[in-house]
């Protein structure tokens, strides 16, 4: 993982042949693939991941509070640091990578049951994956909401806003609280949203888990439900995840590169 600007790191060793074939083999296998994605798949697009190594939250213990809803809401020092951030977001500079880009071919094998993503960053939508098979469980910020009324508008618009001179833009229908359209810490994900990851993971036969730790939840349940529901379960990850037991392959390596090898 690296940060904005910075080389990317040296790859890591390439699974063995014989663990790559056996992924691809249930992959190739499958009819129903349910994917979850996380931050591992968007680092190789130089987006830090939050609680590794080189995360966010773990470099800087501060940004994690300004991620907390009330502390947003009831800081106005705090709202103006955040535009601040946001003005220069590794986010705006980063383009798909390989591991997003592999995806498409499971639309391609019309093999894709849904796209689950825990990811704010749309890079799965800017790779081309269909909108409707997608599912943000927390949320995009290339989009900004307020907090007041049912105002959504492009997070570029706010941003040029903040150009500008407005240090903390109040919503332009109402003059409530902007916010970016994500979730954050204190704020209630989408219920709708859980509830269709939730049946994709109970219908799927296969689960396939890409650059999460599978430790935020809800939306890690999706893996033993899917497995509980009689599917096959692939976690693709750089590093051990708190699932890999439930899995009948676990893949790990640069998700750049093994992604596109297990996908064909």
């Amino acid at each position: 993982m690296t940060d904005a600007g910075a080389d990317r790191p040296t790859a890591a060793p390439m699974p063995d042949e014989a663990i790559l074939a056996a992924a691809a083999g249930l992959i190739d296998g499958a009819d129903r693939v349910t994917v979850l994605t996380g931050a591992g798949i968007s680092t190789d697009s130089r987006i830090p991941d939050f609680r590794g190594p080189q995360g966010v939250w773990t470099k800087n213990p501060g940004a994690e509070r300004k991620a907390t809803l009330q502390n947003y809401l009831a800081d106005p020092e705090l709202r103006r640091q955040s535009w601040r951030t946001r003005l220069d977001s590794p986010v705006w500079a980063a383009e798909p990578n390989p591991g997003h880009r592999s995806l498409l071919r499971l639309e391609v094998r019309r093999k894709l049951h849904l796209l689950i993503t825990q990811n704010i960053d749309g890079l799965h939508h800017a790779a081309g994956s269909d909108p409707d098979r997608i599912v943000e469980v927390h949320g995009n910020v290339r989009e900004v909401m307020c907090m007041n009324c049912d105002y959504r508008a492009p997070m570029a618009e706010a941003l040029d806003r903040v150009r500008l001179g407005e240090e903390d833009p109040p919503c332009p229908r109402c003059g409530g609280i902007l916010k970016s359209a994500t979730i954050s810490f204190g704020q209630n994900l989408v219920i709708e949203d859980i509830e269709r990851s939730n049946d994709a993971a109970a219908t799927c036969d296969l689960l396939l888990a890409v650059g999460s730790t599978l430790s935020v939840f809800p939306v890690a349940r999706v893996v033993p439900i899917a497995k509980t529901s009689g599917a096959r379960v692939v976690i693709v990850n750089g590093s051990p995840t708190e699932m890999d037991e439930l899995a009948d392959v676990v893949v790990q390596g640069s998700i750049s590169d093994v992604l596109p090898r297990i996908l064909g």
